[in-house]
């Protein structure tokens, strides 16, 4: 995904706060205070949709992370995303998809007499 963009964005209570946008999602990685003045990390989803009268809305999904779960957490994301790299690379599936896809477009088509042969002769009235 080479149109990702990350950047920083100011937080009215002054706390860290990053954002990547990546296509229709952006993720927001917000550092939040607790009551008691201890901090914990909110990242939230959000994906660009469209309603059917064209107008836009936005779906967003939260996960509220907190201190005691830091390092447990970033072991398990880092293997889970290690695993998934090494079995199936760092190339996007659907880009590669759609390549193939336009390369098949270019191809010149089968000569309707090759289909015709692939085909049996079926006669209804043996059934």
């Amino acid at each position: 995904m080479s149109d990702n963009e990350i950047f920083e964005r100011s937080e009215p209570d002054g706390i860290y706060s990053k954002v990547l946008r990546a296509g229709r999602r952006t993720y927001f990685f917000d550092v939040r205070e607790t009551r008691a003045g201890d901090y914990y990390l909110t990242i939230t989803e959000s994906k660009k949709n469209t309603n059917e009268d064209g107008s836009f809305f936005y779906k967003k999904h939260k996960i509220y992370l907190y201190k005691e779960d830091f390092a447990n957490f970033k072991t398990i994301l880092d293997e889970t995303t290690s695993f998934v790299l090494n079995e199936r690379g760092e190339e996007v599936i659907s880009e590669k998809h759609q390549r193939n896809f336009e390369n098949y477009q270019d191809q010149t088509p089968v000569e309707d007499t090759q289909k015709a042969d692939s085909f049996t002769d079926v006669d209804f009235d043996d059934i």
